[in-house]
């Protein structure tokens, strides 16, 4: 049988919760496809002054809950069906945190790493021309994703900006989240996809008698939201004991420090030929013994064939769709509890909102402040999906998409279908 897509994963799961709440079958219509799908293929002169061809993607899902909002990834696995899913967890993700956006992701097919300095500056700019008016603060908001960082985010301010009437601009410094806080970004933007993962976990402890002190696991990825993950467990005590990334797997049981290894991918881009843990493959990295992991890489990495191999009583999802639906099925056979990515991983789109917010109002928040804020939104969400997995009986993933669909369908519900 052939593998589904990503986002035909989407609909699976989609289709699970709407099952089981019984969604308005119009609404469930609406919430099956995207609203408007762009593509754009651009040219950028490279530094050794030729001409090379890229192409982009902004994928707006629903805004009936108000401006898309989503990130932007730069990855050669970029096309159009991966954006697609990305787009409609945004949906899920902004109605479950009860934040006032829709759903969009978009991104570029490129390697990055391949790009000097300049010419990914010009990737990044002449993308952001290229999407013209597609985006905008009060319209369609991007964000960093993977291989994006705020460095990108203020390319995408500065070239967008300089598209407006001098006497808007300023009023549009909103156009994009996750920038400098130089350039009008929040503090604490950068941590907070790892920060709100570490709240979920917190809460969910707290409700499970599950003690963190001593507490081993492994972590997937060790980007931006695997790295913070791993830097904010470690004054709770919790024990990282294996890391994979695009380099390799690395597997040390007496601990792995999360600083240092932080450090080491800052200078060298990747953990392979970090000295303080053991090489393993990946089926090991997988099979490894440990109480808790964290995939935060790529989607589909919980499959078929890695899911059997899991020795860990939870799994909490930093990545964006990490698992597959042969790996949700297995897992929950296993008894595995899962925290999905929709609520886990939400802390970054929650922070994003506090960005736009601080922007609109000519604010600026402490750190205290929008720990606080982003402690107490995604609380507020962990306690709706439990309280909906309880009522339902079902999974928590399940119950994640049942508590967003049930905020959207309220809202087509209230505002009828135009015309």
């Amino acid at each position: 049988m052939s593998r589904l897509s990503v986002f035909e994963t989407v609909l699976v799961q989609f289709d699970k919760a709407a099952d089981l709440m019984e969604l308005d079958p119009e609404i469930r219509k609406i919430l099956s496809h995207t609203t408007n799908e762009i593509v754009v293929n651009f040219p950028v002169v490279m530094d050794n002054g030729c001409v090379r061809m890229f192409t982009g993607y902004r994928v707006q899902h629903n805004n009936v809950l108000g401006p898309y909002k989503g990130g932007l990834r730069f990855h050669p696995q970029v096309d159009l069906d991966e954006v697609r899913a990305l787009a409609a967890w945004m949906t899920w993700k902004t109605a479950l945190a009860g934040i006032p956006y829709g759903g969009a992701k978009g991104g570029i097919d490129v390697r990055p790493w391949e790009l000097s300095p300049r010419e990914l500056e010009r990737v990044t700019r002449r993308f952001t021309f290229a999407l013209g008016s597609n985006i905008g603060p009060e319209y369609d908001i991007p964000a960093p994703d993977m291989n994006t960082n705020p460095q990108i985010m203020a390319w995408i301010l500065d070239t967008y900006l300089q598209m407006m009437p001098p006497m808007e601009r300023n009023r549009a410094v909103h156009v994009v989240t996750g920038k400098p806080v130089e350039s009008g970004g929040s503090v604490g933007r950068n941590k907070a996809t790892g920060q709100g993962l570490v709240f979920v976990l917190e809460a969910w402890a707290k409700d499970h008698g599950f003690e963190l002190q001593g507490a081993t696991y492994i972590i997937q990825g060790f980007g931006n939201v695997g790295s913070w993950a791993a830097r904010l467990l470690k004054p709770l005590g919790a024990i990282l004991v294996g890391v994979e990334d695009h380099s390799g797997a690395l597997v040390n049981p007496e601990g792995i420090d999360p600083d240092d290894m932080a450090a080491w991918v800052e200078r060298e881009g990747r953990i392979q030929g970090y000295a303080k843990a053991e090489p393993v493959d990946h089926e090991t990295f997988f099979g490894t013994q440990a109480d808790f992991f964290i995939p935060a890489a790529l989607e589909e990495q919980i499959t078929a064939e890695t899911a059997p191999l899991l020795k860990v009583g939870v799994v909490i999802e930093g990545a964006n769709g990490p698992t597959d639906v042969d790996g949700d099925r297995i897992m929950l056979e296993k008894g595995i509890h899962v925290l999905p990515d929709v609520l886990a991983n939400a802390g970054g789109v929650i922070v994003s909102y506090f960005e736009w917010l601080q922007n609109k109002r000519s604010e600026f928040w402490d750190l205290d402040e929008v720990d606080a804020r982003l402690h107490r939104q995604i609380v507020g969400a962990y306690c709706s999906v439990r309280d909906i997995a309880k009522e339902y009986q079902t999974d928590w993933r399940t119950a994640a998409y049942i508590v967003a669909l049930r905020r959207l369908e309220q809202t087509y519900k209230k505002r009828g279908i135009f015309p």
